[in-house]
């Protein structure tokens, strides 16, 4: 397997030069194709009754989304005309409202094979960039690569860092990962406080690096101890400690509205990552 079908979605001009690039490194390491989303999103919430000045606030709204995805669709044929004029692209400007959001980038998500956004946390950055990333993964059934502010580095990683727990989102997140791992000089599987009593008790993640190892992946296992309040700094610290290039992760083991309220790996990941993250759930 390796990636064809690249996709992107821009909801914010800020973050269109480094993802254009992020996805335009990738393009041309494994010859694919990027499309782009430009997506002005009307903010406005159905069943509401805005009394008084309803039709006009509706108006106004409908209209800042399209004036947000003509400037968006913009900025993007821009960041891409900056590119290698090899990167075959295609660039598509629509408006949606919020709730209408999801099943839009969802449909355009379900048939590429790696969608690259930019970190969801940062100066500026709205709730529909976060939406956009569950949108992909849960409904789209896509894994994405979220791209720090620093930007991606390198297309072909040369340290990588999976996080194991022998999740079912973990084991995806490494099969959607394979033409990366593939090519890295080193890929530790990290496991974090292995249970006592669990099926890895004996071996924790030798049956994943064994599996690795005959994709030709050069893999070894690192086993730590949960030395830090939360599970997601002691990957950050391992992670730093390893100079990765790149974190291979599952996505939400919780509920996402437990993650949005009480926090977790995924969400504490993506505030604090300064490495690309491929996640998948």
């Amino acid at each position: 397997m390796t990636y064809k079908s690249i996709f992107t979605v821009a909801t914010h001009a800020g973050q269109v030069p480094q993802t254009i690039a992020a996805a335009a490194k990738l393009c041309a390491q494994t010859d694919a194709h990027l499309d782009v989303l430009a997506l002005g999103v009307d903010r406005t919430q159905i069943g509401y009754a805005y009394i008084g000045s309803g039709a006009v606030l509706l108006q106004v709204a409908q209209e800042r989304a399209e004036s947000d995805a003509r400037d968006l669709e913009d900025a993007v044929k821009a960041a891409v005309a900056a590119e290698s004029p090899g990167l075959r692209a295609s660039v598509e400007a629509a408006v949606t409202q919020f709730g209408a959001m999801i099943d839009l980038v969802s449909q355009r998500a379900r048939f590429a094979d790696l969608v690259v956004l930019a970190r969801p946390y940062g100066k500026e950055q709205g709730a529909e960039a976060e939406a956009v990333i569950e949108a992909a993964m849960f409904e789209g059934r896509a894994p994405v690569l979220v791209v720090p502010d620093s930007g991606l580095g390198r297309a072909a990683p040369r340290r990588v860092v999976v996080a194991w727990n022998q999740s079912r989102e973990a084991m995806a997140a490494v099969r959607a990962a394979l033409p990366l791992l593939k090519q890295a000089d080193q890929v530790a599987i990290t496991v974090i406080d292995p249970p006592v009593h669990g099926p890895e008790r004996s071996d924790p993640g030798g049956m994943l690096c064994q599996m690795l190892v005959r994709h030709g992946v050069r893999a070894e296992v690192t086993v730590l101890a949960r030395s830090l309040p939360r599970v997601s700094d002691v990957l950050l610290r391992h992670v730093r400690d390893k100079d990765a290039d790149l974190l291979v992760m599952g996505a939400y083991g919780h509920s996402r509205f437990r993650e949005a309220i009480l926090g977790g790996a995924t969400r504490n990941m993506l505030e604090q990552t300064t490495v690309p993250v491929l996640m998948a759930h």
